[in-house]
């Protein structure tokens, strides 16, 4: 029998599904090897399925999600998190510094009858996740690779280099060098490839934190170059502003 696979959205943008439905052949060669029992933007829409292999897109943010993700952990024998949103808060995330209740107001008619949780938060702080892609979105390539360790029994590989090293191995002239660009890139996980460096730009840090990070190194460095603590903060915040040690960057940094 082939294994069940689920892919679940919550508060996202499609992205990284996308990622995934745009494999093209690779997902058809996938298919033959795997059941997707939910997968709506594929057409495949059974959020009850139990899986053996359950995709969560998107973090939670309210809390028809909150009971909805322990559900689908509840029908999951191994769980993975895809993307920025569903491993560190994501674009949403970004109200919680903000007044949510304003903002609500601001968009909607009638703001009464819209149910958010307090903050939008990563889905490992609600339930156990045995592993997670990184990214904004996450890369084709990360996801297949992922099939590929999982459908032989092996445990995904963890990234281990950061962004600045990939700008190295490509050849780039590093931004910060030659255009005082801000990057993020010696604190950031790759997985893009050095995607915005390769094109003149500083690194966003899509794909959060590094297995190591001197935070307060680059910090210092910003700061050197005039860079003012709210800037910093919003570097750290931008993207995938609850990852840890993201977080506590911003949070020193904007001392």
């Amino acid at each position: 029998m082939k294994p069940k696979v689920a892919v679940h959205k919550f508060a996202s943008c499609d992205g990284c599904q996308l990622a995934l439905l745009n494999a093209g052949p690779d997902l058809l060669a996938l298919a033959e090897r795997v059941d997707f029992v939910h997968f709506a933007e594929a057409g495949i829409v059974a959020p009850e399925a139990e899986a053996d292999i359950a995709l969560v897109e998107g973090s939670v943010s309210t809390p028809e999600e909150a009971a909805r993700i322990r559900t689908v952990r509840e029908r999951s024998r191994y769980l993975v998190t895809i993307g920025a949103c569903a491993t560190a808060g994501g674009l949403q995330a970004l109200r919680n510094g903000a007044d949510a209740g304003a903002w609500v107001a601001g968009v909607y008619a009638h703001p009464e009858w819209i149910e958010i949780s307090p903050r939008a938060l990563p889905v490992a702080e609600f339930v156990k996740v045995d592993h997670e892609l990184r990214g904004c979105p996450v890369s084709t390539r990360q996801v297949l690779a992922l099939f590929h360790d999982l459908l032989r029994g092996v445990a995904p590989r963890p990234v281990e280099s950061s962004v600045c090293l990939a700008c190295k191995r490509a050849g780039h002239a590093c931004v910060t060098v030659t255009q005082g660009e801000p990057c993020l890139g010696p604190v950031t996980q790759d997985g893009c490839g050095a995607l915005c460096p390769g094109r003149g730009r500083g690194c966003y840090g899509c794909y959060g934190p590094a297995a190591t990070v001197n935070a307060e190194g680059l910090i210092r460095h910003w700061t050197a170059q005039g860079m003012d603590k709210d800037a910093v903060r919003r570097r750290f915040r931008f993207i995938t502003p609850e990852a840890p040690a993201f977080r506590t960057a911003a949070e020193e940094g904007g001392e």
